[in-house]
This record gives structure tokens, sequence and C-alpha cells, in this order.
């Protein structure tokens, strides 16, 4: 069907709140954090309701137009922008409710972990999302979501007790073990195959204050590997962060080292203050300290820090691994330091605790048993330096034995070959399955996409 048809079903249900090229606003709401290749798509709809959101995912069905569906916009491999396609920005479904006494909260599907995380710690709560505040927990949450509580209350799919969903045929639909349990645990790590969310209905936990802030050592691979211990170690209200990255001109960093690869690790013990103290002290002494920036504050102030990233484009290699030794960390800091970009890291984010407590197959997140998260990623704002910065970071990430299965909110390749980057082959074979029975035209195919059983089988 041509644009025009198109806008015009649209705008049919929508009024105003479609936008199309040329209208004002359009750039903006069409944008994403990273910038990036140049799709454009057709009209940006911005629907207030379950109605609203079916009647939008019904247009696109119906005219086999492609869909991109936008939360924070944070993704990477920025899927919800489609050229010549639908974007369904859902950030007008914004909104949260603290259920103090039944430890739920309730959020819309546009709702970011900043907002989130303010409104519950204002009961002295929290649920644990990822590290960075503008990110919109509905698509945090459909990949997994790992972060500063990961370890003492899992990822974030694992604190998903509900979901309310648009299905591809314009269908509302609750998601949860007792309704819709298939569609449940696929929704719980399998992106964004199979519907949008409105809302999430998650648990939460008891966070009156955590410990932590972020550590800065020099540049050795011996404090990497002390750090990824201390970790493996440590009791479950310590969650880890470790960076490997060129120091920011910051005022807290030593002058000589700026521009210079350091080593970088985010911590936070969300127990008593009184025993995070003892908690920490083996990653302060793993090495020479160059900032110590760790206090007792509420939870939303650990998603203060980090540097504007909006207009730079990124390249992206994730896994997992087993382990990460001094000698890999000694490549890790010498891969950084020749780096094309001040912006070129190499993170690590320990798992285990909580998160290895969960089976294999409860969710669609399928790499619990794994110690390590892993990426490495360049961001450039120019775009004459982005084949450098993939360059760099293939050849980086492929030094440091960083490949697939990856972190599927870090996958940024597309196709078939990126889902099955992302998932085992049993867990690809169970989406797929899913993805068939919910969504057998593959309308939501703007993503890491799974695609019906049928499909699938015929390959």
């Amino acid at each position: 069907m041509a644009g025009n048809d198109v806008l015009g079903r649209l705008r049919s249900e929508l009024g105003r709140r479609v936008l199309a090229p040329g209208d004002e606003g359009f750039d903006r709401t069409a944008s994403m954090v990273f910038a990036g290749d140049d799709r454009r798509p057709i009209a940006v709809a911005r629907p207030r309701d379950e109605r609203e959101v079916a009647a939008v995912v019904t247009v696109a069905a119906e005219t086999s137009t492609p869909l991109g569906v936008r939360g924070g916009g944070h993704g990477y491999a920025r899927h919800a922008l489609v050229d010549g396609g639908i974007v369904l920005d859902t950030r007008a479904l914004a909104g949260v409710h603290i259920d103090a006494a039944h430890r739920v909260g309730v959020a819309g599907g546009g709702t970011t972990a900043g907002a989130y995380t303010t409104a519950a710690a204002e009961h002295g709560l929290a649920t644990g999302f990822g590290d960075t505040a503008g990110v919109g927990i509905a698509g945090l949450a459909l990949g997994g979501g790992i972060g500063y509580l990961s370890r003492r209350d899992g990822l974030t799919v694992d604190n998903v007790l509900g979901a309310t969903v648009v299905l591809a045929d314009g269908r509302v639909v609750e998601a949860s073990d007792d309704e819709e349990p298939e569609l449940f645990w696929a929704l719980r790590g399998g992106g964004g195959n199979f519907g949008v969310v409105t809302s999430l209905r998650l648990r939460l936990h008891e966070t009156p204050v955590v410990t932590g802030g972020m550590l800065a050592f020099e540049a050795r691979g011996a404090t990497v590997a002390a750090l990824v211990r201390a970790a493996r170690d440590a009791d479950d209200a310590l969650s880890l962060m470790v960076n490997v990255m060129k120091a920011p001109p910051a005022p807290f960093l030593p002058a000589e080292h700026q521009g210079r690869p350091i080593v970088v690790a985010l911590v936070c013990h969300s127990g008593r203050p009184e025993q995070a103290e003892r908690a920490l002290a083996p990653f302060r002494a793993s090495g020479p300290v160059l900032a110590d920036l760790i206090r007792v504050q509420p939870y939303p102030a650990m998603f203060q820090a980090g540097p504007e990233l909006s207009g730079n484009r990124a390249a992206v290699r994730t896994g997992f691994a087993d382990g990460f030794d001094a000698t890999r960390a000694e490549l890790a800091v010498a891969l950084v330091g020749e780096a094309p970009t001040p912006l070129a890291v190499v993170n690590l984010r320990p798992m285990g605790g909580a998160i290895a407590r969960v089976a294999e197959d409860a969710t669609a997140f399928a790499h619990r048993s794994r110690a390590i998260m892993t990426a490495v990623s360049a961001l450039h704002p120019d775009p004459a330096m982005a084949a450098s910065g993939a360059e760099w970071t293939a050849r980086a990430s492929a030094a440091l034995d960083i490949g697939g299965p990856g972190y599927v909110n870090f996958v940024t390749a597309s196709g078939d070959a990126a889902a099955r980057a992302a998932y085992p082959e049993a867990t690809l074979r169970r989406l797929a399955e899913v993805k068939r029975r919910y969504d057998p035209a593959n309308v939501f195919s703007s993503n890491v996409n799974v695609e019906p059983a049928e499909v699938a089988v015929g390959r």
C-alpha cells in the first residue's frame, strides 16, 4: 500500500499523534540515542492506550508495512527505526504505580528506568534494571536486564510478574505464569518478537540505600583479574561492572591519565551499610586506586554518572565468558589504548548469585551458567570514523575471544544469523514455536528476529 494510504489509515485512528516527514517534531521523534544509517520511516505513531496500539499494529499488518517499536531509544541496533515503515512510539504509555504493601510496581510500556527507579525509591524499594536512567524498561526487560542489583535479585526478567501485550492480530492479552504462560516465557529474554508490551508488573525489593559508586584504577591486567575474582567470591548483595576504557577529562581523575587506558569498577552493595565496607575491601585492594567515589546513597543516584552518548555511532560485539585472567586483561588494556576513539570500552558484567540460581530454561534468557557477560564497543560522533570503530571492535573481540552466543540487548547484527548468535539452539527452537503461535506472519520482525517455526524448519 502506498505511504499516503498508510498515513491516512493511521491518522483516522490517532489523528495528530501521527507524524510524517516534514511535520514539526518528526525528526526529533524519529531519532534514536545512537546515530547510524539513513533509515527513514514514513510515519511515527504515538498511541496513548492499548486500543490505539492495536490500531497501529493492525494497519502495519494489513498493509504489510514494516513496523518498529520505540521505547527509550537506546538500542545499539536501532531496530525501532524502519526504512519506509512505521515507528510505534510507546513514550505516551509511560507511568508508574508503586504498590508498596505488596511489593509490586506497575509501569507503562514507555517508562524509563530512571522514572520507575525514582518512584520506587520514594518507598525505599527498587527493581533492578541496567546502568542507564534513560533506557526504556520494556525493551531492557524483554532482553534480560543485567545491572546493579542482579546478583542479589536476579535479572530484570526474573522480576517480571506479568505483562499486558498487544499481539500481531490486534488482540490484547495478559501474560504471566497463569495466563499465556508460553508467551510469558518467551517475553522474558526473547526480545520484541511477540508483541508490543504496554504494561509491566514488576517485583520490588527493599532497598532503602546502597553503598556504591565508581572505583578507578591504573590500567593493569592484574587489577581486572582481581576485580573479577572478588565478584565471584562476594556475597550476593554485591554487583559489579568493570570497564577497561580511556580515562575521560573528569576532574576527579589525575590529568596525566586522561585519554589513556584505565580500569573502572562500578560497584553496588545493596545490603546494610555497616556490612558494605567489609564486602568492598577486596575491590578497593584490587590495584592502585586513582579515584574512589563510593558512598552511601539512594539507589537512583547510581544512574547519575556517565558521559553523554547521543549522536554517537556504535559498533558493539557481545558474548559470555567463564573467566577473564590477567593475561587476557592486559591484552584488553593494549587494545583499548590502540582504539581510534576515546569512547572505546571492554565491558565485563560478572553474573552468578541470584542469576545462576534460576533454571536455564525458566526464561528465554539461557546463559545463566556463564560467569561474565562481555561486550566490546566503540562509539564516535563522526560518521567517517564509523568504519574504523567497527574494524577495531571486530579485531578486539576476536583477540579477546568474545563471541556468541551473545546478550540479545547488545546484538547489533540482523537477520537469521542474529538470532542464532543470541540463543542456544534449544531456546531458539522453542522461541520459533511461540513465534508461530503468536506472530505467524512475522509482523514484529524489526528486532533480533526469530522466524516462525515453519520458516525456521524450512531452512
